[in-house]
């Protein structure tokens, strides 16, 4: 095997300039010598990107497992069966997006039943439509009817969409298409209307109706007509939400009603409007009502989720004929669980709560006063509730070690139904164990960490480790199947997943005391997870790798600058690294809600003693770093990856490498390619083999 001396060597980081500019917070001056490359048009910056990518190419070149490593992973992919996911019903007609190796994107399907032998047929391809893999469907809604699809598409993983109309049964592609409707992180959506000859979508103000620093914000719903012109399009509601509104649309089932649910930004408060038969919206809920989510009831009514002196959640009935939330009725009761999900039946209603990360699966008939529990996979996540026709449940399940399926439940039988809907994978996972334990963070809370590993592996402390964490915006890390990380099993890794505070594994509380000015306790909670992995003999410091992405980038970057004794390497994604820059963004002004802003003193005060780029120290022996962006990322500007690449680079005392990779094809992840997935998956992999001192040669085909 290489020294680690002589791999060191192997690695000549670009020189980065400096141009020192101060910026002034509160009368505090803060000096930052590489704002230039926040400048991603300049053809200074492009340079500088190239010569990154062109070094850390070298570096990833020079691994001889590197090709064997992306091999593997596409051959394990290649040999999955299909994907099957965005599962809707209209009709009686089945819609679900399909995606099947080599197929770079998933295709949109019809499917006959959701029972073998579950025979399909195409919608809208867009590996057909475009050859070369960079068109991504954003989301897909089929008409009431069902005769029709609106398709968001987008290009190179912008997520910057425009929506398409297609006729379901022959896959025609209808003249109309409409800009603007999606961009991140504001998202976009669209209903139906009753009858089909039209639909309500999200649009952003268009070229010209706002200064150019407001175009990406200030959402609003407008109703599109079928084979009119685009500027004959009509204004339904949205001069009065937030500029930093994020709009989601849903027509009841017969299309008569539409719902509106307005975020304000990421933070995780909502408001609700609705839209009547004879045309009128209505305010339902606002943002301080904490209604978190709203579905409409098969008997005219909306049911609603209520975190109001609820932390983990209650459920709401409210008839659309009176949609007074003061005269809301109470159908389930908050529980020790976290309502995850609901769907209402005709009978009763489906409940998915977490417990911790993992999910448990209830039945609350109308009347009853004790729920009926349904079996699950152990220690598995529950996803997508659906009431398809009278009591119906169709869900998805998985786990760390069984691969996502879709199933049925009715209430009369003993058992969920397995559909055909189901992923099978080229490799198990029977000599995997996971493992659910507790680590302690700086302030005493408990934290719950995951552990996969093969059974039988000594805990000496010599195991290559991989911890992951994300922490935010109530996202909960739920379990689910990887093939790939066979791969990582078989080489003798240890993989770990935290469930941080910032995120929703226990709730509002939870995620409330790990945001804003109390971010510091998420840093907090996953240097405690992996201080857990080291005493418990799992890895050491030697071993430990960590890696999160996008919010958890950050995440990354704090443990980076607050604990690398604890890491040999850090694998950071879409990351977010200056905190007192990043609102400057457009995606960034929706994330206030969550971090913070440093106009706000004591928020700037919070942000600027954790934010990562500031707390780079000169001379510091930093563990190996690989920072990872899309150069169409509208999330996460790929200035923040740009900017910590150079600080890190030009302050470190070690000889471990600092890599830059960014792709011109890709953004924030959603949406790319699968040849540019696996491409950066296996520099991952090649990255980590040669920092944890694995040898490749052993374990992947040359």
């Amino acid at each position: 095997m290489t020294p680690l001396t002589e791999r060191a060597a192997q690695f000549v980081p670009v020189a980065t300039k400096l141009n020192p500019t101060t910026n002034v917070y509160h009368g505090i001056q803060v000096s930052d010598n590489y704002q230039w490359l926040e400048h991603g048009g300049s053809p200074e910056v492009r340079e500088w990107s190239r010569q990154q990518n062109e070094c850390s190419r070298a570096y990833f070149d020079q691994k001889p497992w590197r090709e064997g490593i992306a091999q593997q992973l596409a051959q394990l992919r290649g040999e999955e069966s299909a994907r099957f996911g965005g599962l809707a019903e209209r009709n009686g007609m089945i819609f679900a997006t399909r995606f099947k190796p080599p197929a770079q994107q998933p295709v949109l399907i019809r499917l006959n039943s959701l029972m073998p032998p579950a025979l399909w047929r195409t919608v809208f391809d867009p590996n057909a439509y475009n050859p070369s893999g960079s068109t991504a469907m954003d989301w897909y809604v089929p008409s009431v009817g069902g005769q029709l699809v609106a398709v968001c598409l987008s290009e190179n993983g912008s997520e910057d969409g425009a929506l398409h109309l297609f006729e379901t049964e022959s896959g025609r592609k209808l003249a109309d298409v409409i800009p603007r409707v999606q961009y991140p992180t504001g998202g976009g959506s669209a209903a139906w209307n009753a009858d089909g000859t039209g639909l309500y979508y999200t649009r952003y103000p268009h070229a010209g109706e706002r200064p150019e620093a407001d175009l990406n914000f200030y959402q609003q719903v407008w109703f599109h007509k079928l084979g009119t012109p685009i500027a004959e399009d009509t204004y339904e509601i949205g001069t009065e939400f937030p500029r930093i509104a994020e709009i989601e649309l849903e027509s009841s089932a017969d299309g008569r009603w539409i719902l509106a649910v307005v975020a304000n930004g990421d933070g995780g408060d909502f408001a609700h409007h609705l839209r009547n038969p004879s045309g009128e919206w209505k305010t339902i809920t606002r943002f301080e009502d904490a209604i978190k989510s709203v579905r409409f009831g098969k008997d005219e009514a909306l049911y609603l989720l209520s975190l109001k002196h609820a932390p983990h959640g209650k459920i709401l009935r409210l008839s659309l004929r009176e949609p007074v939330l003061a005269k809301a009725t109470l159908v389930v009761p908050e529980r020790k669980g976290v309502i995850r999900e609901f769907a209402p039946s005709e009978s009763g209603i489906y409940v998915n709560d977490l417990a911790g990360g993992p999910s448990e699966l209830s039945w609350f008939p109308k009347g009853a006063s004790t729920p009926h529990q349904i079996s699950i996979l152990p220690v598995s996540s529950v996803s997508g509730l659906q009431s398809w026709e009278h009591d119906v449940l169709v869900f998805g399940n998985s786990s760390y070690v069984q691969p996502f399926a879709w199933y049925i439940y009715e209430p009369e039988t003993a058992h969920p139904q397995r559909t055909a809907l189901a992923l099978t994978s080229p490799v198990n996972f029977d000599d995997i164990e996971v493992l659910r334990e507790q680590a302690t963070s700086k302030d005493g809370t408990r934290v719950p960490v995951n552990i996969l590993k093969k059974k039988g592996v000594p805990l000496d402390g010599n195991n290559p480790t991989i911890l992951y964490g994300y922490g935010g915006y109530g996202i909960s890390m739920t379990p689910g199947f990887d093939s790939t990380r066979r791969l990582w099993f078989d080489a003798g890794g240890v993989y770990a997943v935290a469930n941080l505070r910032g995120g929703g594994e226990f709730g509002e509380e939870w995620h409330k005391a790990g945001n804003l000015t109390l971010k510091q306790n998420v840093f907090d909670d996953f240097i405690g997870a992996a201080q857990h992995l080291i005493r418990s003999g799992y890895t050491s410091p030697a071993k430990l790798a960590v890696q999160g992405g996008s919010n958890g980038g950050l995440l990354m970057g704090a443990i980076l600058t607050q604990a690398p004794e604890l890491l040999r390497a850090v694998v950071a994604q879409v990351g977010i690294f200056d905190m007192l820059r990043v609102e400057l963004d457009p995606n960034g002004q929706f994330n206030v809600t969550e971090f913070g802003s440093v106009m706000d003193p004591k928020q700037f005060q919070a942000l600027y003693a954790y934010s990562p780029y500031h707390r780079v120290r000169d001379g510091h022996p930093y563990p190996a770093v690989l920072l990872t962006t899309g150069e169409n990322d509208g999330r996460v500007n790929p200035a923040q990856s740009r900017k910590m690449t150079a600080r890190l680079q030009a302050a470190t005392g070690a000889q471990h490498p600092i890599l830059y990779r960014s792709s011109a094809s890709a953004g924030h992840g959603i949406g790319t390619a699968l040849k540019d997935r696996i491409a950066e998956q296996a520099d991952v992999y090649s990255f980590l083999f040669d920092q944890l001192s694995i040898d490749g040669t052993r374990w992947v085909f040359p």
